[in-house]
């Protein structure tokens, strides 16, 4: 008699098993939806947020003379630079430079005549886009660009948010807002004006690029 009460107590306890087991299984696909639903909600509702406030340059700190003779390379200094340019390399002080005339601490020589300075050559001060992408970003670090950043940093939506959150100076802020991306393209490779491809001020994502994107219409 026994091995049939054993063979029932079996059976009661499988079942609460199962019946435990789905259970189980149920919150927990309910949780992982509930986390997709809530990462999503802060995709789209997500504020540029940091843990320190992104540094700015200013014109005590940083602005020197505009005339190269006058112009001394200190010898304390490590810059960053923008790495990439086969032939204009534009570092953390604003200067543009051939990449020959970059010193072995990255900062551009501005002993050399050839050296610019804050410049916005090619920049259209309209759209706040230049064909040269050093160009913008010597442009951009002009402390007087500050204001402008700011709208621009306000304007940023969808999964560029947590690009812009993470950059920690307005160097590097210069960087990612002048590299080349939708919000700068009109349709696919085709940019708002062909002559002007890289952009430091607010830009509109074409229609085409919001979904790409992640921006809420």
């Amino acid at each position: 008699m026994w091995p049939a009460a054993l063979t029932r107590l079996l059976k009661r306890r499988l079942v609460y098993i199962v019946f435990i087991s789905l259970i189980f299984t149920y919150l927990l696909v309910k949780l992982v939806n509930q986390k997709h639903h809530l990462r999503l909600l802060k995709i789209k509702d997500f504020s540029v947020q940091r843990t320190k406030p992104l540094i700015w340059r200013t014109l005590q700190e940083h602005l020197l003379t505009d005339e190269p003779s006058n112009r001394t390379n200190p010898p304390d200094i490590i810059c960053r630079n923008s790495l990439q340019g086969k032939e204009l390399l534009v570092d953390d002080r604003g200067f543009v430079c051939n990449r020959e005339h970059i010193l072995q601490n990255g900062c551009c020589n501005v002993e050399s005549p050839e050296t610019l300075y804050y410049t916005c050559e090619t920049c259209n001060n309209s759209s706040h886009c230049c064909s040269i992408y050093e160009y913008c970003v010597s442009c951009c670090l002009h402390p007087e660009k500050r204001p402008l950043l700011e709208l621009a940093l306000q304007a940023v939506n969808g999964r560029q948010l947590t690009v812009f959150a993470q950059v920690l100076d307005q160097f590097e802020l210069c960087l990612v807002k002048c590299r080349t991306n939708s919000h700068s393209v009109e349709h696919e490779n085709r940019y708002r004006d062909g002559k002007v491809q890289y952009c430091y001020g607010p830009t509109e994502a074409h229609e085409s690029q919001k979904e790409v994107l992640g921006i809420a219409a």
